[in-house]
């Protein structure tokens, strides 16, 4: 298997479980007072400002930040068409990037200002784990979504995705 094709199936996993977790949160009241829940929304804030720093990044753009964490979360209509886009524009990246692009080096600069040196294929890696790690956090946070949260393997991805993975 090709890491184009790996990576292709792995955004196609992280759209997927993402669809999830924002059907599963916004099963709460969207003015919820709940600490938590505000403090979910601000963890999916920050994954995907990160998410949008790697896209700058990748398109070899600066990224106007300087810094992936807000005092505040949007909305979480906002917040929900912020991940949506994101996720459409990574499977859209890979759509069109070649194996080659794929192994160039991007130079690109941190919301700290520094600067810094990756490949497309090591930034996607990054995209997809720092994003796993924030969806498990938000799983952490609110015991309630748990079955949403439990079905966020790739493994269970694959085979809910392609049925005929599963033997019989």
């Amino acid at each position: 298997m090709s890491a184009k094709t790996l990576l292709t199936s792995l955004f196609q996993y992280k759209a997927s479980v993402d669809e999830e977790l924002l059907a599963a949160l916004a099963a709460f009241p969207e003015n919820d007072p709940l600490e938590d829940l505000q403090s979910a929304f601000r963890v999916l804030n920050h994954a995907q400002l990160v998410d949008r720093i790697f896209a700058a990044n990748l398109q070899k753009k600066p990224h106007g930040y300087t810094e992936s964490w807000t005092s505040e979360p949007p909305a979480f209509g906002d917040l929900a068409s912020a991940i949506r886009k994101t996720d459409r524009w990574y499977l859209d990246y890979m759509v069109q990037v070649t194996p080659e692009e794929l192994e160039e080096t991007i130079d690109f600069t941190f919301t700290d200002g520094g600067q810094g040196r990756m490949s497309p294929e090591e930034m996607l890696a990054h995209v997809i784990t720092h994003s796993g790690y924030h969806r498990g956090e938000v799983g952490r946070l609110l015991p309630d979504i748990e079955n949403t949260a439990m079905r966020d393997v790739f493994a269970g991805y694959l085979h809910r995705a392609e049925p005929r993975r599963r033997w019989h």
